[in-house]
């Protein structure tokens, strides 16, 4: 799997070590930086990371930061991207299986390195529940996401 990383300065410990187990596990990474040592602001690396997932050059983005908020609400600006900010495995898991998300945000300062990989490998690994199917019912709200209503009282209630 082709799997783009970036961080922001806070987050370039965890960073190298998720590149360093993923190519152990077969994965092509590509770092987008930053190197350590830079401070750094987080939207640049998230922007960056989103064009790299929303251009096919990566299948899948991992954004890291301090906390993981902002790099996240930074990669969910381009309306290709699905960035799920999670912190155990079954919201990743729920990430990939109800929303498709294509990245996966982790806050450095709240995430041990084991919970991190746990957290990535169950990403990963899980399956979008609406695999082929196009008229499946988390697909439909999948597609919402990237296309918001002009009109805010545009609601649909579903049986």
């Amino acid at each position: 799997m082709r799997i783009a990383i970036a961080s922001d300065h806070a987050a370039t410990d965890l960073k190298a070590s998720l590149a360093e187990w993923l190519m152990d596990e077969g994965h092509e990474v590509a770092d987008l930086g930053p190197d350590e040592g830079e401070s750094v602001d987080y939207p640049d690396y998230g922007y960056k990371l989103a064009e790299v997932v929303a251009d096919g050059t990566a299948q899948y983005g991992i954004a890291l930061c301090g906390s993981g908020i902002g790099i996240s609400i930074s990669v969910n600006r381009h309306p290709a991207l699905r960035c799920a900010l999670v912190s155990e495995p079954l919201s990743a898991a729920l990430a990939r299986e109800h929303n498709n998300a294509n990245c996966i945000a982790l806050g450095a300062r709240l995430t041990g390195i084991e919970m991190a990989k746990s957290c990535v490998a169950t990403f990963l690994n899980t399956e979008f529940a609406d695999e082929g199917d196009p008229a499946g019912r988390h697909q439909r709200r999948v597609a919402k996401l990237g296309n918001p209503p002009t009109s805010p009282d545009h609601i649909e209630t579903h049986q």
